[in-house]
């Protein structure tokens, strides 16, 4: 996985949101967020605030979204807890980003079902469209990160893109993907496999009736 380094707290970050605030929509979603805690227990919403945060950074950015430490600050505050807490969750879950990100934020899974099944090749077909992990296309368009398991195990190997799972994945439709995003058109989501609707069997349906009578090795057969 690529190290993760937090956006320098600087004059300009703070020129720029310093000022953050829920928008009306969104200040409605913060309080029926935390109302779901028991009394004495919303710093517990610290997740869905921050991830509510992010949100609305990017529909401003037109991205996922980010999370500035201005940003950290004003939900430490809507939660009357140190700033210090809210960092740690922010920095310690892959899920919310501390740096600027491009339009499309690229997570590649790369744990081992994903790399058993090709995941190193997904890879290479980002760096040959000119992603690289960790940075920022110069056209701002994607941000590449290699991630851990994101329960796709069984569609491997997968890719997350903003909110979206792209699975059973060859380089080819990988290629095809970014393209596509680049064009801005919608790719399909959920399984390339043509055929297959979710994590059902890409062949036929099976059963274990083999192994009534001996310990049949299925081995030779996948």
């Amino acid at each position: 996985m690529a190290d993760r380094f937090i956006e320098p707290d600087t004059p300009e970050l703070r020129a720029r949101w310093g000022g953050f605030a829920w928008t009306a929509e969104n200040a409605e979603k913060a309080k029926q967020i935390v109302a779901r805690y028991p009394a004495g227990r919303q710093r517990s919403a610290v997740m869905p605030l921050l991830d509510l945060a992010q949100r609305q950074v990017g529909a401003e950015l037109n991205t996922q979204g980010w999370l500035p430490i201005p940003v950290m600050e004003y939900v430490a505050k809507y939660l009357d807890m140190p700033v210090i807490r809210v960092v740690e969750v922010a920095t310690f879950y892959t899920m919310y980003n501390i740096a600027p990100i491009g339009r499309f934020h690229v997570q590649v899974c790369g744990t081992t079902p994903c790399m058993l099944r090709g995941s190193d090749d997904i890879m290479a077909a980002c760096k040959g469209k000119g992603l690289k992990k960790g940075h920022t296309t110069s056209d701002g368009m994607f941000t590449l990160t290699e991630v851990e398991c994101m329960g796709n195990c069984a569609s491997a190997p997968m890719v997350q893109i903003n909110d979206d799972n792209y699975e059973d994945l060859t380089a080819a439709d990988m290629e095809r993907i970014l393209d596509e995003l680049a064009a801005g058109k919608q790719p399909k989501t959920g399984t390339q496999l043509p055929g297959r609707h979710t994590v059902e069997p890409a062949g036929a349906l099976s059963n274990l009736t083999a192994m009534v009578d001996a310990n049949h090795d299925y081995r030779g057969e996948w």
